[in-house]
Protein backbone atom coordinates (compact mmCIF):
# COMPACT_ATOMS: atom_id res chain seq x y z
CA UNK A 1 0.00 0.00 0.00
CA UNK A 2 1.34 3.43 -0.95
CA UNK A 3 0.30 6.67 0.69
CA UNK A 4 1.47 10.24 0.30
CA UNK A 5 2.53 12.18 3.39
CA UNK A 6 1.88 15.84 2.57
CA UNK A 7 4.71 17.44 4.52
CA UNK A 8 8.19 18.82 3.95
CA UNK A 9 8.99 18.63 7.67
CA UNK A 10 11.90 16.16 8.05
CA UNK A 11 11.07 15.43 11.70
CA UNK A 12 7.50 14.38 10.87
CA UNK A 13 8.70 12.19 8.00
CA UNK A 14 11.33 10.47 10.12
CA UNK A 15 8.89 9.89 12.95
CA UNK A 16 6.36 7.95 10.86
CA UNK A 17 7.98 6.49 7.72
CA UNK A 18 9.96 3.68 9.38
CA UNK A 19 7.12 2.58 11.66
CA UNK A 20 4.65 2.52 8.76
CA UNK A 21 7.06 0.55 6.58
CA UNK A 22 7.12 -2.11 9.31
CA UNK A 23 3.33 -2.31 8.84
CA UNK A 24 3.64 -2.73 5.02
CA UNK A 25 2.72 0.86 4.19
CA UNK A 26 5.08 2.66 1.84
CA UNK A 27 5.12 6.40 2.49
CA UNK A 28 5.85 8.74 -0.38
CA UNK A 29 6.65 12.37 0.39
CA UNK A 30 5.95 15.43 -1.70
CA UNK A 31 9.72 15.72 -2.12
CA UNK A 32 9.80 12.18 -3.58
CA UNK A 33 7.22 13.26 -6.15
CA UNK A 34 8.88 16.60 -6.84
CA UNK A 35 5.79 18.65 -6.01
CA UNK A 36 5.21 21.37 -3.46
CA UNK A 37 1.91 23.17 -3.80
CA UNK A 38 1.95 25.39 -0.68
CA UNK A 39 -1.80 25.20 0.02
CA UNK A 40 -3.11 28.17 1.96
CA UNK A 41 -3.80 27.00 5.51
CA UNK A 42 -6.89 29.03 6.30
CA UNK A 43 -8.47 26.56 8.74
CA UNK A 44 -9.49 27.49 12.27
CA UNK A 45 -7.76 24.50 13.85
CA UNK A 46 -5.30 21.68 13.24
CA UNK A 47 -7.87 19.32 11.69
CA UNK A 48 -9.13 21.92 9.21
CA UNK A 49 -5.60 22.79 8.09
CA UNK A 50 -4.67 19.11 7.80
CA UNK A 51 -7.75 18.55 5.62
CA UNK A 52 -6.84 21.48 3.34
CA UNK A 53 -3.36 19.98 2.80
CA UNK A 54 -4.60 16.40 2.34
CA UNK A 55 -7.26 17.37 -0.21
CA UNK A 56 -4.92 19.66 -2.16
CA UNK A 57 -2.28 16.97 -2.56
CA UNK A 58 -4.80 14.19 -3.23
CA UNK A 59 -6.42 16.28 -5.96
CA UNK A 60 -3.00 16.71 -7.59
CA UNK A 61 -1.72 13.12 -7.24
CA UNK A 62 -4.81 10.89 -6.78
CA UNK A 63 -2.81 9.05 -4.09
CA UNK A 64 -4.37 8.50 -0.64
CA UNK A 65 -2.90 11.38 1.34
CA UNK A 66 -2.01 11.87 5.00
CA UNK A 67 -1.59 15.43 6.28
CA UNK A 68 -1.14 16.86 9.74
CA UNK A 69 -0.98 20.22 11.45
CA UNK A 70 0.15 21.40 14.88
CA UNK A 71 -1.43 24.22 16.85
CA UNK A 72 0.26 25.84 19.83
CA UNK A 73 -1.37 27.43 22.85
CA UNK A 74 0.49 29.17 25.68
CA UNK A 75 -1.30 29.60 29.01
CA UNK A 76 0.24 32.93 29.98
CA UNK A 77 -0.38 34.76 26.68
CA UNK A 78 -3.42 36.91 25.90
CA UNK A 79 -5.67 35.73 23.04
CA UNK A 80 -4.21 38.17 20.52
CA UNK A 81 -0.70 36.74 21.06
CA UNK A 82 -1.64 33.05 20.92
CA UNK A 83 0.24 31.26 18.12
CA UNK A 84 -2.67 28.84 17.54
CA UNK A 85 -2.60 27.83 13.87
CA UNK A 86 0.24 30.27 13.11
CA UNK A 87 3.16 28.68 14.95
CA UNK A 88 5.64 29.47 12.16
CA UNK A 89 3.88 32.44 10.58
CA UNK A 90 4.56 35.45 12.77
CA UNK A 91 3.50 38.92 11.59
CA UNK A 92 3.02 37.58 8.07
CA UNK A 93 6.49 36.00 7.85
CA UNK A 94 7.19 32.25 7.77
CA UNK A 95 10.01 31.62 10.24
CA UNK A 96 12.78 29.07 9.79
CA UNK A 97 13.84 26.86 12.71
CA UNK A 98 16.43 29.30 14.14
CA UNK A 99 14.05 32.25 13.83
CA UNK A 100 11.36 30.27 15.67
CA UNK A 101 13.71 29.52 18.56
CA UNK A 102 14.70 33.19 18.76
CA UNK A 103 11.08 34.43 18.60
CA UNK A 104 9.76 32.05 21.26
CA UNK A 105 12.78 32.59 23.55
CA UNK A 106 12.05 36.32 23.40
CA UNK A 107 8.41 35.63 24.31
CA UNK A 108 9.51 33.55 27.28
CA UNK A 109 11.74 36.38 28.49
CA UNK A 110 8.96 38.92 27.98
CA UNK A 111 6.58 36.87 30.17
CA UNK A 112 8.85 36.05 33.10
CA UNK A 113 11.20 33.27 32.03
CA UNK A 114 8.84 30.28 31.74
CA UNK A 115 5.71 29.66 29.67
CA UNK A 116 3.23 26.78 30.06
CA UNK A 117 2.54 25.35 26.61
CA UNK A 118 0.20 22.89 24.91
CA UNK A 119 0.36 21.35 21.42
CA UNK A 120 -2.84 20.25 19.69
CA UNK A 121 -2.30 17.97 16.69
CA UNK A 122 -4.64 17.08 13.87
CA UNK A 123 -4.19 14.39 11.23
CA UNK A 124 -6.40 13.75 8.21
CA UNK A 125 -6.36 10.89 5.71
CA UNK A 126 -8.15 11.64 2.43
CA UNK A 127 -8.72 9.19 -0.43
CA UNK A 128 -10.98 11.25 -2.67
CA UNK A 129 -14.15 9.84 -1.08
CA UNK A 130 -13.69 9.64 2.68
CA UNK A 131 -12.10 11.90 5.26
CA UNK A 132 -10.70 10.20 8.36
CA UNK A 133 -9.45 12.43 11.17
CA UNK A 134 -7.60 12.06 14.43
CA UNK A 135 -6.64 14.65 17.03
CA UNK A 136 -4.43 14.48 20.11
CA UNK A 137 -2.54 16.85 22.36
CA UNK A 138 0.71 17.21 24.26
CA UNK A 139 0.50 19.31 27.41
CA UNK A 140 2.02 19.62 30.85
CA UNK A 141 5.34 21.04 29.67
CA UNK A 142 6.90 24.47 29.48
CA UNK A 143 9.16 26.67 27.37
CA UNK A 144 12.38 28.20 28.70
CA UNK A 145 14.49 31.00 27.26
CA UNK A 146 17.79 29.11 27.16
CA UNK A 147 17.72 26.70 24.20
CA UNK A 148 19.46 23.37 24.22
CA UNK A 149 22.25 23.19 21.65
CA UNK A 150 20.79 19.98 20.24
CA UNK A 151 18.30 20.46 17.38
CA UNK A 152 15.72 18.35 15.57
CA UNK A 153 15.22 19.86 12.09
CA UNK A 154 11.52 20.63 11.70
CA UNK A 155 10.82 20.58 15.44
CA UNK A 156 12.82 23.59 16.68
CA UNK A 157 10.69 24.25 19.75
CA UNK A 158 11.70 20.87 21.20
CA UNK A 159 15.00 22.68 21.95
CA UNK A 160 13.26 25.05 24.39
CA UNK A 161 10.61 22.63 25.73
CA UNK A 162 11.07 21.02 29.15
CA UNK A 163 9.28 17.95 30.49
CA UNK A 164 8.76 18.67 34.21
CA UNK A 165 8.77 15.00 35.30
CA UNK A 166 12.43 14.56 34.42
CA UNK A 167 13.50 18.20 33.93
CA UNK A 168 14.87 17.48 30.46
CA UNK A 169 14.59 19.21 27.12
CA UNK A 170 12.35 17.35 24.67
CA UNK A 171 15.36 16.89 22.37
CA UNK A 172 17.10 14.92 25.15
CA UNK A 173 14.21 12.61 26.09
CA UNK A 174 14.84 8.87 25.91
CA UNK A 175 12.19 6.28 25.06
CA UNK A 176 12.11 5.48 28.78
CA UNK A 177 11.36 9.14 29.58
CA UNK A 178 8.54 9.16 27.04
CA UNK A 179 7.11 5.93 28.44
CA UNK A 180 6.80 7.65 31.83
CA UNK A 181 4.50 10.17 30.19
CA UNK A 182 2.45 8.03 27.78
CA UNK A 183 -0.37 10.57 27.88
CA UNK A 184 1.81 13.00 25.88
CA UNK A 185 3.47 10.51 23.51
CA UNK A 186 0.81 8.84 21.41
CA UNK A 187 2.93 7.80 18.44
CA UNK A 188 1.67 4.19 18.54
CA UNK A 189 -1.94 5.43 18.57
CA UNK A 190 -1.22 7.64 15.56
CA UNK A 191 0.41 4.75 13.67
CA UNK A 192 -2.60 2.54 14.43
CA UNK A 193 -4.96 5.26 13.20
CA UNK A 194 -3.07 5.45 9.90
CA UNK A 195 -2.84 1.65 9.47
CA UNK A 196 -6.57 1.22 10.15
CA UNK A 197 -7.68 4.01 7.82
CA UNK A 198 -5.54 3.96 4.66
Amino acid sequence: MKVLFATTNPAKIEKYVTKLKERNIEVLTIKDLGINLNPEETGNNAIENAYIKAKTYYDKTKITTIAMDNNLYIEELPDEKQPGTHVRRINGKKLNDDEMIEYYCNLVNEYGGKLTAKWVYGMVIYNGKEVKQYSWSKNHFYFVSKPCEKRIPGYPLDSISIMPECNKYFVDLTEEDKNKNKENYKEDDVINFIVNNV
